[in-house]
């Protein structure tokens, strides 16, 4: 088969690859369309893959083309997402159900081939099947979805205001969430028009550019001064991360699904306001629960299908065929010129 593979650091080629084979308990998938994660751009650009050459992917949706002889509840023709952890399924915490804590686990497209290719190979029991009304540029989203609605799981928010801090993929669909869930209002905050424009059309009640420089009076008057009862970070910014501390109301719920990359230090006037405010702060971690891969995995299917988990072509910036993976990544080379996710096809 064909596939984009990593052999350095910036050296992604689009060549043969040996065909993964299909175990007995395992599902071959036909890849039609597999997104690139930020996870991936540091993999590929700044020597974080975990060894060469390796095909990377892990968020992807595709056909079932072939089945192990142990498989039941897949069948070929099928279209499905899948979900990319593999944890080992018998430390303590896989026993518990805290998959995403497990330290013994591997990973389809880091650890593992992945979905950068003509075929995946993945275990039954992550292939998630869904409506093949989906377009297959949505279902490759399942992965972004269900990391946003654990998040919101995890930190208990379901009702009252809601602000979400940071619009790419994983913010827009925490803002759907928020609403499907039970949020009286929710409001999105970003530095981009064009994805403040986006989380409006995908049902936000309210909007907020954070470049004003009045933007924390303009937010805090959308909730009569008091601050919003939960707060969800999903830029992985210092910025929004302080940011969060400061608009969060007393008693609030606030969940960290962004992952910060650089330092990050509050003053001690920023941290009292946890303790002044008496507020919740979680982070949160992938998504999956019990039992495996879990009920985000579920409900994305289930919302996709029926139309209240929306999808709009401006939550995809660029389209590449597999073949031209290497000019995709070289855009995140100055990322600021990103807005949104890049979606790799195949024909």
């Amino acid at each position: 088969m064909k596939a984009a593979v990593l052999y350095g650091n910036e050296d992604l080629r689009y060549d043969e690859w040996e065909t993964p084979v299909c175990g007995d308990n395992e599902v071959k998938v036909r890849i039609r369309a597999a997104g690139i994660c930020g996870s991936d751009v540091p993999r590929v650009l700044h020597n974080g893959a975990h060894f060469y050459p390796v095909v990377l992917g892990h968020e992807f949706s595709g056909d079932v083309v072939e089945t192990g002889k142990n498989v039941t509840k897949i069948k070929v023709g099928d279209t499905v997402s899948g979900a990319p952890l593999l944890p080992c399924m018998e430390c303590e915490d896989c026993r518990k159900g805290d998959f995403a804590l497990c330290k013994n686990y591997s990973f389809i497209g880091s650890r593992q081939q992945g979905s950068f290719a003509d075929y995946v190979v993945i275990p039954e029991a992550n292939a998630v099947k869904y409506d093949s009304s989906v377009p297959y540029e949505q279902a490759a989203m399942f992965e972004p979805s269900a990391v946003a609605v654990h998040g919101l799981l995890h930190a208990g928010i379901n009702s009252g205001t809601v602000a979400v801090l940071g619009l790419g993929t994983i913010g827009i669909f925490a803002l759907q969430w928020a609403k499907i869930l039970g949020a009286e209002k929710t409001v999105a905050f970003d530095i981009d028009d064009s994805r403040l424009a986006l989380a409006r059309r995908m049902g936000a009640d309210e909007t907020v550019n954070t470049l004003k420089p009045e933007f924390l009076d303009e937010a805090k008057a959308l909730t009569g001064g008091r601050g919003f009862d939960a707060v969800i970070e999903s830029a992985g910014s210092p910025v929004t991360m302080k940011m969060a501390f400061a608009l969060a109301a007393n008693k609030a719920k606030l969940c960290f699904i962004g992952t910060p990359h650089r330092e990050l230090a509050f003053t001690p006037a920023e941290w009292e306001n946890m303790n002044r405010k008496e507020f919740t702060l979680t982070g949160s971690w992938m998504s999956y629960s019990a039992p495996f891969p879990g009920r985000e995995w579920d409900l994305t299917a289930e919302h996709f299908a029926d139309g209240s988990l929306k999808f709009d072509p401006e939550f995809i910036f660029r389209t590449y065929p597999m073949s031209q993976a290497a000019e995709a990544f070289a855009l995140y080379k100055n990322p600021s010129q990103v807005h949104g996710k890049i979606m790799l096809i195949n024909d």
